[in-house]
């Protein structure tokens, strides 16, 4: 049972990190902590991977190209996005919006790994996107007909979007030759560099006593613990059984933010919350495909009679 910890752990601290990006906003600039959590995270791994990433840079050179889109993708453009979100929308929104990634790659994978569409995808996705439109319309759909979706809410979605496209082209190109450790930290660099101009070029808050805690979670928790935890799960459990957990952190998102910044949890996130979970959970458990019809003999044979 002890093997299930690692996941569950790693879904609780994700779940804490939206949170965190949550008080960061008004703290601490987007592109500051998104700066200085990778660049923390960067110096914290360089002791662990450095020395095997260098003796491995024969299979590492010609997949740098598709590493450093990996990084933009799932470090920078993902998570930047999510900071900013934080701005304009709630902790709780953000949690429930991010359990939509399952669907999302899914859907994504449909074309760029020619993956079956299956009827349980299908409902499921139907289902979710319910949940998740009850949640940004604060449980009236004709005021987000009249109003539309929430710049926040509409960031976050943009962000688990460049999130699950992270995921499929890690699918797709299946780097085996780079282990994972090796993987996450050069992805880091990535990010750590790409931000910098970025973070020149912004409006800067700096680092105090108040928003340094908020980068040391992100830097070490968010941005090393919960991936190496996460990655030991997937090699104990599998990558099915593990992503199961995901769809735990809106409810842990939930109940951390109402605790921590006192979000009152509405009817309508309980809603919208279960019916996206419940897409999710459809989706991943009924993979049946589409069932084909097959003609009977006797049905072939009077096709065949028919024909001229």
């Amino acid at each position: 049972m002890w093997r299930y910890a690692f996941p569950l752990i790693a879904v609780v601290i994700w779940s804490f990190n939206t949170v965190v990006s949550k008080m960061a906003a008004g703290l601490i600039a987007p592109a500051e902590i998104s700066f200085f959590r990778w660049l923390l995270a960067a110096l914290l791994l360089t002791p662990l991977a450095l020395r095997a990433t260098l003796r491995n840079r024969q299979a590492v050179r010609p997949a740098l190209g598709r590493i450093v889109v990996l990084g933009l993708l799932g470090m920078v453009v993902y998570q930047s996005l999510a900071y900013y979100a934080a701005y304009m929308t709630s902790a709780t929104h953000m949690g429930i919006i991010a359990s939509l990634t399952p669907l999302l790659v899914l859907g994504l994978s449909v074309p760029m790994l020619r993956q079956r569409l299956t009827p349980g995808a299908v409902a499921g996705s139907l289902l979710s996107i319910v949940g998740v439109l009850i949640v940004v319309s604060e449980g009236s759909l004709h005021a987000l007909l009249a109003s539309g979706i929430g710049p926040g809410d509409g960031l976050m979605l943009l962000a688990m979007l460049a999130y699950s496209l992270y995921v499929v082209l890690l699918k797709r190109w299946n780097l085996r030759e780079v282990p994972p450790l090796q993987l996450m930290y050069l992805q880091v660099l990535v990010a750590a560099v790409a931000l910098f101009p970025v973070y020149l070029l912004s409006p800067r808050m700096g680092l105090s006593a108040t928003n340094l805690p908020l980068v040391l979670f992100a830097g070490v928790f968010a941005s090393m613990a919960a991936p190496l935890l996460w990655m030991h799960a997937v090699g104990r459990l599998g990558p099915s059984r593990t992503s199961m957990f995901f769809n735990l952190m809106p409810l842990f998102t939930a109940l951390i933010a109402a605790a921590t910044l006192g979000e009152t949890l509405e009817g309508y996130h309980a809603i919208g919350g279960v019916l996206t979970v419940g897409g999710v959970l459809l989706a991943e458990l009924w993979k049946a495909p589409f069932a084909t019809w097959k003609p009977s003999a006797g049905a072939t044979m009077a096709v065949r009679k028919d024909r001229p």
